[in-house]
Formats: structure tokens, sequence, C-alpha cells
């Protein structure tokens, strides 16, 4: 990943401890070091996501998405799962910063992107 970005693979299935060990720690450790938030997420293969998971992205969102709105700046999201890309176009404008959606071919265009 470009200096100043964080990146996040998801691959299988999505749980809490993959929020709560491992994205949240990252997002609260940019946003409490007063940087910009420039996030990429890498979607492999989304096969489930547990209820728990859910909940862990709600809280998130309100934590560090509603208290922390002027820190993102960007968000890229890389995936092929036809179904995750329509709802991300659907939800996009609920999104803090600026968020785009990129095939999984255009990796180094979303990460050039997401940098800039």
């Amino acid at each position: 990943m470009p200096d100043g970005t964080l990146g996040f693979r998801v691959s299988g299935k999505l749980d809490r401890s993959d929020y709560t060990d491992v994205m949240v720690p990252e997002l609260r450790k940019a946003v409490e070091q007063g940087g910009e938030l420039r996030t990429l997420y890498l979607i492999d293969r989304l096969e489930e996501m547990e209820p728990g998971a859910l909940w862990e992205d709600a809280k998130t969102g309100f934590d560090l998405g509603i208290r922390h709105h002027s820190a993102w700046k960007r968000t890229a999201m890389v995936t092929d799962q036809e179904w995750l890309v329509r709802a991300m176009q659907l939800t996009a404008w609920m999104a803090p910063g600026e968020l785009r959606v990129f095939p999984t071919a255009e990796l180094e265009q979303a990460k050039a992107w997401v940098s800039g």
C-alpha cells in the first residue's frame, strides 16, 4: 500500500474479530495520529458475514464514520463480486469522504486513486 493509506483484504468469512482485532485498531490509530483516512478494501470473495461482524461494521460506522467524519478522505472498494458492487453503489452516499468501486483488474489504479 502507498504511504498514508491503509489496506485490508477480505476473503471467505468475515467475523467479529476481523473488525475488533484487525480493522478497527488500525483505523483508530490513524485517526488518533491526526491523519487522514485513505482506505482500500480488496474483497476477493465474501462467502459469509457473521452477524457479529455486521454489528461491528455498524458500530464502526457510527464511531469512526460519524464522530470522525472529516478524517475520511477516500475509500476504494476493489471487488468483482457483482452483488457487492451494486450494494456499494446504492449506499455510497452514506459513506464519509469519497468512495469508488474498482474491479480487481484495476487494483493498481485503485491504490493510486486512494492515495492521490
